[in-house]
């Protein structure tokens, strides 16, 4: 874990949607301690601050991938950023998506928004090693087909069981509209043997945590990434404490066994 900002270059930077770009970074000189997926950086803007941000992509080598949104001073300069430009890193921080627990059985990957790109290298994880894992399904909730993170790597997602639904359709939408709990009738798994990796709003979370206990897969087997406003990254500052949790240390991957009495209180 690095505590100090490291030089990193930005070496790619692709349009996502209309507010959401990745950006493909490198470090000038030493680099990071290697990511799992799951975990996040604190990336820095130069002269504005700096976010949280999970890891979307490890393409390998001593690269990383950030997907971004434009919601605050900070990510928006960020994703104003282009190719050459330098930003700080540290990290990596926080807990990871635990794969190892699902090996053997099936796997169902529910997002909801940019939850999906905390979720992406857990994709690519499986993907990489099909023998070890069984059914693998991806089901994805946007606001609209524009918001859609991704979409070109839908079609290679599909050949296990990939799904989206938007909240609100364009004119040429053909897809499934609703939410993404919806599609959990049309995913094929065997809820005893199945580990369930759950990441976008809280309320999304609620409602697909409940969908899941409901056809019976264990409130362990099924992993929730959880948001708080982190500040320090490092369990000091207190700003991402939830309940007896510093999701900034102790999250932000967490056991719904563990996250259902606290997320029982709704965020402010």
């Amino acid at each position: 874990m690095t505590l100090s900002p490291l030089p990193h270059r930005v070496a790619d930077r692709r349009e996502e949607t209309r507010d959401t770009v990745t950006l493909t970074l490198e470090p000038v000189g030493e680099p990071l301690a290697p990511f799992a997926p799951g975990r996040f950086a604190m990336v820095y803007a130069f002269g504005v601050g700096e976010i949280p941000v999970s890891v979307s992509r490890i393409p390998g080598g001593r690269r990383l991938a950030h997907t971004v949104r434009a919601v605050g001073a900070v990510s928006r300069a960020l994703c104003d950023l282009g190719p050459g430009a330098q930003v700080g890193v540290r990290g990596p921080f926080g807990t990871a998506w635990d794969t190892a627990a699902a090996r053997g059985g099936d796997v169902l990957v529910v997002a909801g928004g940019i939850g999906l790109a905390p979720l992406r290298p857990l994709i690519h994880a499986v993907l990489a090693e099909p023998d070890a894992y069984g059914r693998l399904s991806v089901l994805a909730g946007a606001r609209s087909p524009g918001d859609l993170l991704y979409a070109d790597e839908f079609p290679g997602w599909r050949r296990p069981f990939a799904a989206v639904t938007v909240d609100r359709p364009c004119d040429d939408w053909t897809g499934r509209v609703g939410v993404v709990t919806a599609l959990l009738a049309e995913a094929r798994f065997t809820a005893a043997d199945t580990t369930a990796f759950v990441c976008g709003p809280e309320v999304m979370i609620r409602a697909t945590a409940r969908a899941l206990l409901h056809r019976g897969v264990p409130p362990a087997r099924i992993q929730v990434s959880l948001e708080r406003n982190m500040r320090c990254a490092t369990g000091h500052c207190g700003h991402c404490q939830l309940g007896p949790l510093l999701l900034c240390r102790d999250g932000p991957v967490v056991g719904y066994d563990r996250a259902a009495p606290l997320l029982a209180i709704r965020e402010l």
